[in-house]
């Protein structure tokens, strides 16, 4: 009966810190400069990505993130024309997953480097996600 109770116990564990979502807590936001956008900019995208990471990314952590560099802007209109919005940012990001191996779709105790966020925005203002992976 205790073994049982131990097995449960650690499966409501488990699910718990499912539920907790990606750590984002450590992130190291690696300084870029840009002739296209201000820091602001940027750093709003990055927090746009933050929270969508913590949301979605349940045992992963998120280690380093940064803004990919004006040299990206080649891809911007592919990405508007093919997501919407009137500008589009990209974003690299490395990662490490856990031993659940995040939503089951990522290798288990793995790094995952030069991950990209694809994000666009419109006259709102506002950075929306609109894809990640490897590209």
């Amino acid at each position: 009966m205790k073994k049982a109770a131990a097995v449960a116990m650690v499966f409501c564990i488990m699910l718990m810190l499912q539920a907790c979502g990606g750590d984002v807590r450590n992130v190291e936001v690696i300084p870029h400069g840009s002739d296209i956008y201000s820091s602001e900019d940027i750093d709003d995208a990055i927090d746009t990505v933050k929270k969508y990471f913590k949301r979605e990314f349940a045992g992963c952590t998120l280690t380093e993130i940064e803004y990919a560099g004006d040299g990206e802007a080649e891809r911007f209109d592919e990405i508007t024309d093919q997501f919407g919005g009137d500008e589009a940012i990209v974003l690299i990001s490395s990662f490490d997953v856990d031993g659940s191996g995040g939503d089951g779709s990522l290798e288990p105790d793995s790094t995952y480097t030069y991950w990209e966020w694809l994000l666009v925005r419109d006259t709102s203002g506002e950075w929306r996600h609109v894809d990640h992976g490897y590209y």
